[in-house]
């Protein structure tokens, strides 16, 4: 069942809500630091060969640091900084997000899993068996990390 792709008013996809709150210059630098693994702000500098002021690296780095996506230490009188989180970790963490609203709204998980199983099987039917192999997957650990209850012990 193909749903009509429609946008509510006042309402935001999350690729439109995040990727504009890290703007252009924070997916840029987030890719350097993601590539380098830990970086300090001259390193940076260097890389976008002077093109953008030290001191909007520096801020920009920041920014990034308040945001949870880069740690940092202190070496010396400059900051060295490195991922937080992978690429991968931060997708998740958005597709987490997203998933926690919608299945928080308390009118039932079914219509959200239907339209996640739809929206899977139209691109592609191999990630229709991922899904259901990890539908399994995650069955298996959850019969292995439930602890017995009384009826079962007897």
């Amino acid at each position: 069942m193909r749903v009509p792709t429609f946008r509510l008013f006042g309402f935001q996809r999350p690729s439109d809500v995040v990727l504009p709150t890290l703007g252009r210059l924070e997916r840029e630098v987030m890719q350097f630091v993601w590539q380098r693994g830990e970086c300090s702000v001259r390193d940076i500098h260097d890389e976008f060969d002077g093109r953008i002021a030290y001191t909007t690296l520096m801020t920009t780095l920041d920014r990034l640091y308040k945001k949870n996506l880069l740690a940092r230490r202190k070496d010396g009188r400059a900051f060295i900084y490195a991922p937080r989180v992978s690429p991968e970790e931060l997708e998740r963490g958005i597709a987490q997000d997203v998933i926690d609203v919608l299945l928080g709204r308390g009118e039932g998980a079914e219509p959200v899993l239907a339209c996640i199983v739809d929206a899977v099987s139209e691109r592609d039917r191999e990630l229709l068996d991922e899904l259901e192999r990890l539908v399994k997957e995650k069955r298996r650990q959850l019969r292995r990390d439930t602890p017995l209850t009384r009826s079962e012990d007897a």
